[in-house]
Protein backbone atom coordinates (compact mmCIF):
# COMPACT_ATOMS: atom_id res chain seq x y z
CA UNK A 1 0.00 0.00 0.00
CA UNK A 2 1.18 3.51 -0.78
CA UNK A 3 1.81 5.14 2.60
CA UNK A 4 1.69 8.68 1.21
CA UNK A 5 -2.03 8.22 0.43
CA UNK A 6 -2.64 7.95 4.17
CA UNK A 7 -1.01 11.30 4.97
CA UNK A 8 -3.03 14.48 5.46
CA UNK A 9 -1.48 17.67 4.16
CA UNK A 10 -0.91 20.36 6.80
CA UNK A 11 -3.31 23.28 6.90
CA UNK A 12 -1.83 26.57 5.70
CA UNK A 13 -2.86 29.13 8.31
CA UNK A 14 -1.09 32.10 6.78
CA UNK A 15 1.33 32.99 3.97
CA UNK A 16 3.41 36.12 3.61
CA UNK A 17 6.33 37.38 1.54
CA UNK A 18 9.44 37.91 3.69
CA UNK A 19 12.05 38.75 1.01
CA UNK A 20 12.09 39.52 -2.67
CA UNK A 21 14.79 39.98 -5.30
CA UNK A 22 14.71 40.40 -9.04
CA UNK A 23 14.69 36.59 -9.44
CA UNK A 24 13.01 35.06 -6.39
CA UNK A 25 10.44 35.70 -3.69
CA UNK A 26 10.77 34.03 -0.29
CA UNK A 27 7.45 33.12 1.29
CA UNK A 28 6.85 32.18 4.92
CA UNK A 29 4.01 29.73 5.66
CA UNK A 30 2.38 29.11 9.03
CA UNK A 31 1.33 25.45 9.05
CA UNK A 32 -0.75 23.24 11.32
CA UNK A 33 -0.11 19.51 10.95
CA UNK A 34 -2.77 16.82 11.46
CA UNK A 35 -1.38 16.04 14.93
CA UNK A 36 -1.84 19.67 16.02
CA UNK A 37 1.85 20.64 15.72
CA UNK A 38 2.43 24.11 14.28
CA UNK A 39 5.51 25.19 12.36
CA UNK A 40 6.71 28.06 10.21
CA UNK A 41 8.31 27.05 6.90
CA UNK A 42 10.09 29.20 4.35
CA UNK A 43 10.09 28.44 0.63
CA UNK A 44 10.81 30.05 -2.68
CA UNK A 45 7.46 31.13 -4.08
CA UNK A 46 6.59 29.28 -7.28
CA UNK A 47 5.53 30.87 -10.48
CA UNK A 48 5.68 30.34 -14.19
CA UNK A 49 5.03 27.28 -16.30
CA UNK A 50 8.08 25.27 -15.27
CA UNK A 51 11.16 24.35 -17.22
CA UNK A 52 12.54 21.81 -19.67
CA UNK A 53 15.81 19.92 -20.03
CA UNK A 54 16.64 18.13 -23.25
CA UNK A 55 18.98 15.22 -24.07
CA UNK A 56 19.70 15.87 -27.77
CA UNK A 57 20.85 12.83 -29.77
CA UNK A 58 22.85 13.33 -32.99
CA UNK A 59 22.59 9.58 -33.62
CA UNK A 60 21.79 6.53 -31.49
CA UNK A 61 24.96 6.97 -29.42
CA UNK A 62 25.99 10.65 -29.61
CA UNK A 63 24.57 13.19 -27.17
CA UNK A 64 25.01 16.97 -27.29
CA UNK A 65 25.87 18.72 -24.03
CA UNK A 66 26.77 22.31 -23.25
CA UNK A 67 29.28 23.83 -20.89
CA UNK A 68 28.07 27.11 -19.42
CA UNK A 69 28.73 29.42 -16.50
CA UNK A 70 26.79 28.63 -13.31
CA UNK A 71 26.58 31.55 -10.87
CA UNK A 72 25.56 29.36 -7.92
CA UNK A 73 28.89 27.52 -7.92
CA UNK A 74 30.87 30.23 -9.78
CA UNK A 75 32.10 27.58 -12.18
CA UNK A 76 31.56 26.24 -15.66
CA UNK A 77 29.29 23.19 -15.62
CA UNK A 78 28.68 20.52 -18.25
CA UNK A 79 25.05 19.59 -18.74
CA UNK A 80 22.17 19.36 -21.16
CA UNK A 81 20.34 22.29 -22.79
CA UNK A 82 17.60 23.64 -20.53
CA UNK A 83 15.42 26.64 -19.87
CA UNK A 84 12.12 28.04 -18.71
CA UNK A 85 8.82 27.46 -20.47
CA UNK A 86 7.61 30.86 -21.66
CA UNK A 87 4.02 31.99 -21.21
CA UNK A 88 1.84 30.53 -23.98
CA UNK A 89 4.41 27.87 -24.89
CA UNK A 90 4.02 24.12 -24.53
CA UNK A 91 6.86 22.21 -22.91
CA UNK A 92 7.78 20.70 -26.30
CA UNK A 93 7.85 24.14 -27.95
CA UNK A 94 10.10 25.41 -25.15
CA UNK A 95 12.38 22.39 -25.59
CA UNK A 96 12.71 23.07 -29.32
CA UNK A 97 13.36 26.78 -28.73
CA UNK A 98 16.05 26.04 -26.12
CA UNK A 99 17.78 23.61 -28.49
CA UNK A 100 17.90 26.28 -31.19
CA UNK A 101 19.16 28.95 -28.78
CA UNK A 102 21.77 26.80 -27.03
CA UNK A 103 23.11 24.31 -29.61
CA UNK A 104 21.90 25.73 -32.96
CA UNK A 105 19.72 22.71 -33.70
CA UNK A 106 16.02 21.85 -33.63
CA UNK A 107 14.32 18.47 -33.35
CA UNK A 108 11.63 16.65 -35.31
CA UNK A 109 11.16 13.98 -32.63
CA UNK A 110 10.68 14.64 -28.90
CA UNK A 111 10.01 11.93 -26.33
CA UNK A 112 8.90 12.97 -22.85
CA UNK A 113 10.95 11.02 -20.30
CA UNK A 114 9.97 12.24 -16.83
CA UNK A 115 9.13 15.24 -14.69
CA UNK A 116 11.54 16.03 -11.85
CA UNK A 117 11.51 18.54 -9.03
CA UNK A 118 14.37 20.39 -7.43
CA UNK A 119 14.58 20.52 -3.61
CA UNK A 120 10.80 20.23 -3.13
CA UNK A 121 11.13 21.16 0.55
CA UNK A 122 12.10 24.67 -0.57
CA UNK A 123 11.00 25.12 -4.20
CA UNK A 124 7.95 24.46 -6.33
CA UNK A 125 10.17 24.01 -9.36
CA UNK A 126 9.27 21.33 -11.89
CA UNK A 127 11.29 20.38 -14.93
CA UNK A 128 10.18 18.18 -17.80
CA UNK A 129 12.90 15.97 -19.27
CA UNK A 130 12.86 15.22 -23.01
CA UNK A 131 14.88 13.09 -25.39
CA UNK A 132 15.32 14.80 -28.79
CA UNK A 133 16.10 12.93 -32.01
CA UNK A 134 15.90 13.90 -35.67
CA UNK A 135 18.09 16.96 -35.12
CA UNK A 136 18.68 19.52 -37.86
CA UNK A 137 20.43 22.88 -38.01
CA UNK A 138 18.32 25.81 -36.87
CA UNK A 139 19.50 28.72 -34.78
CA UNK A 140 17.70 31.27 -32.62
CA UNK A 141 19.32 34.06 -30.62
CA UNK A 142 19.40 33.18 -26.92
CA UNK A 143 19.93 35.18 -23.76
CA UNK A 144 23.33 33.75 -22.79
CA UNK A 145 26.01 36.38 -22.12
CA UNK A 146 28.68 34.37 -23.99
CA UNK A 147 28.74 31.53 -26.52
CA UNK A 148 28.13 28.13 -24.93
CA UNK A 149 30.70 25.40 -25.45
CA UNK A 150 29.09 22.48 -27.28
CA UNK A 151 30.35 19.01 -26.32
CA UNK A 152 29.50 15.73 -28.09
CA UNK A 153 29.59 12.66 -25.85
CA UNK A 154 28.91 8.99 -26.54
CA UNK A 155 26.03 7.59 -24.49
CA UNK A 156 27.94 4.31 -24.42
CA UNK A 157 30.61 6.20 -22.43
CA UNK A 158 28.14 7.51 -19.84
CA UNK A 159 30.28 6.26 -16.93
CA UNK A 160 33.15 8.50 -18.04
CA UNK A 161 30.69 11.40 -18.23
CA UNK A 162 29.51 10.69 -14.67
CA UNK A 163 33.16 10.83 -13.56
CA UNK A 164 33.65 14.34 -14.96
CA UNK A 165 33.97 16.83 -12.08
CA UNK A 166 31.98 19.47 -13.99
CA UNK A 167 29.06 17.11 -14.76
CA UNK A 168 27.45 17.34 -11.34
CA UNK A 169 23.98 18.83 -11.77
CA UNK A 170 21.42 16.32 -10.48
CA UNK A 171 18.83 17.11 -13.17
CA UNK A 172 21.33 16.42 -15.97
CA UNK A 173 22.42 13.20 -14.25
CA UNK A 174 18.78 12.10 -13.92
CA UNK A 175 18.12 12.93 -17.58
CA UNK A 176 21.19 10.91 -18.61
CA UNK A 177 19.92 7.87 -16.71
CA UNK A 178 16.41 8.15 -18.19
CA UNK A 179 17.85 8.53 -21.70
CA UNK A 180 20.16 5.54 -21.16
CA UNK A 181 17.21 3.36 -20.09
CA UNK A 182 14.96 4.61 -22.90
CA UNK A 183 17.57 3.96 -25.60
CA UNK A 184 18.94 0.63 -24.34
CA UNK A 185 16.28 -1.35 -26.25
Amino acid sequence: MNKSSELTLPTILNKREVAKSRLITIEEMDLCFSNGERRVYEKVKGGGAGAVLIVPMIDDDTMVLIREYSAGTHSYQLGFPKGLIDKGETAEEAANRELQEEIGMASKDFTFMHEVSMAPAFFDARMQLFLAKGLYESMLEGDEPEPLQIVHWKLSQYQELLAQPDFSEARSIAALMFAKELLKG
